[in-house]
């Protein structure tokens, strides 16, 4: 798609009005992860060069639209302006006389950051009297939350309506890194699928088949292809169900010429804990007590090779049950065969949603894949083909 970036814009004392995602993990009332932070300097401090006066729109939580003192955007400030080396103000309110002082205090080069866009009602419900709250206090807007993009809201969504729009270099980042995975990608595309329910991924299942030459299904979603195939599968968590769903995706891969990779060997135990006794079986032979838990080596080594024959990899979902060893042996033994290939120059591969993160940062490998998204919902809904409203109100 086509959008604006920073370099298209006058900057120069602009009241910048910039959406960050600042939705970020706390203990005890003080931020614990600053990824996000940090993935929104390169922004900041290119509108800061620029001479601009940088307003950043963030949500915490979910506070419906009232203010909740615990969902305050307060505590992220002091770990802001460590990053950032420089003072960060804080307005106690996104829209208003707090916030229009605030930003009428703002010399070219400084940031401030607002309250909780959702204190109010209207931010959910992108009202147009809200967005115009908003943009009252802006010269132009950049959005720079791609993992909020997929939500139509005032300041995802409205604001890009109202003010010139352009994307930040966290969007731009993401946005280019997705084309090259799905929009315009180098083919021979493989994915991998993994996760604990078909019942959540069926239209991405069902997007993916139709646009890929090879998809990969692991996790327990995988229990439930097997079982569709009339193959025995324990005390595995199944889907049951969902067999002839499962059967109708198979029918769909085939019509595409997608290949579908499922395991040919399993991990089991008859317990799901550290350490357990763990056996490899071949698909079909499972006990009634035994669950299955991870993908078998012979079923990582075909994926590897899979791998080794592609040119492109989109990756969502563990193969097994990563968090807990030994289960995280076909889903570490993948992701650094992955990594190996980026580095060598043979594979461009894009992973993102939040399990995903979690198990590419278990295996060591989350620098080195080529590029990693930590949004969640959108990075899902933009693999099932959706249109994401943040993004489409970017395009020119």
């Amino acid at each position: 798609m086509a959008f604006q970036a920073l370099d298209d814009a006058e900057l120069a004392g602009k009241r910048a009005l910039v959406r960050v995602d600042f939705n970020v993990p706390m203990e005890a009332g003080e931020v614990s992860d600053d990824t996000r932070l940090r993935a929104a300097l390169p922004t900041i401090e290119k509108l800061r060069k620029g001479g601009a006066k940088t307003v950043l729109l963030a949500h915490f939580d979910r506070p419906k639209g009232k203010r909740v003192a615990s969902m305050s955007l307060k505590p992220v400030v002091a770990p802001l302006s460590a990053l950032l080396g420089a003072p960060v103000a804080f307005a106690e309110d996104s829209i208003g006389p707090a916030a229009r002082a605030a930003v009428n205090a703002l010399k070219p080069g400084d940031v401030l950051l607002l309250e909780n866009v959702r204190f109010h009602p209207g931010e959910e419900a992108n009202e147009r009297a809200f967005a115009n709250a908003l943009a009252a206090n802006g010269d132009l807007y950049v959005n720079d939350a791609f993992s909020a993009a997929h939500r139509a809201h005032a300041s995802t969504e409205g604001l890009a309506r109202l003010l010139p729009a352009y994307a930040g270099e966290q969007m731009r980042l993401e946005l280019s890194a997705l084309d090259a995975a799905l929009g315009r990608p180098e083919r021979p595309v493989m994915g991998i699928v993994g996760g604990s329910k078909v019942s959540t991924k069926l239209d991405l299942l069902q997007n993916l088949v139709t646009r890929l030459d090879k998809l990969a299904i692991g996790g327990g979603m995988a229990n439930t292809f097997l079982y569709a195939q009339g193959h025995d599968v324990g005390a595995s968590y199944c889907e049951k169900e969902l067999a002839d769903t499962a059967r109708d995706i198979i029918r769909l891969a085939g019509q595409n010429n997608c290949k579908l990779f499922l395991p040919i060997d399993i991990v089991v135990a008859e317990k799901l804990a550290p350490g357990a006794a763990a056996r490899v079986r071949d698909i079909g032979h499972v006990d009634d007590d035994e669950r299955i838990l991870d993908a078998g080596p012979e079923t990582v080594e075909r994926l590897c090779r899979a791998m080794s024959n592609s040119k492109t990899l989109i990756w969502n979902g563990p193969l097994g049950v990563f968090e807990v060893p030994p289960f995280d042996k076909g889903t570490v033994a993948a992701a650094r065969h992955a990594a190996r290939l980026v580095k060598a120059g043979k594979l461009v591969a894009v992973a993102g949603g939040g399990d995903t993160v979690a198990a590419l940062n278990a295996a060591g490998v989350v620098d080195d894949f080529t590029f990693v998204s930590t949004a969640g919902g959108a990075f899902l809904e933009w693999m099932e083909g959706k249109e994401l409203p943040g993004v489409a109100a970017l395009s020119r």
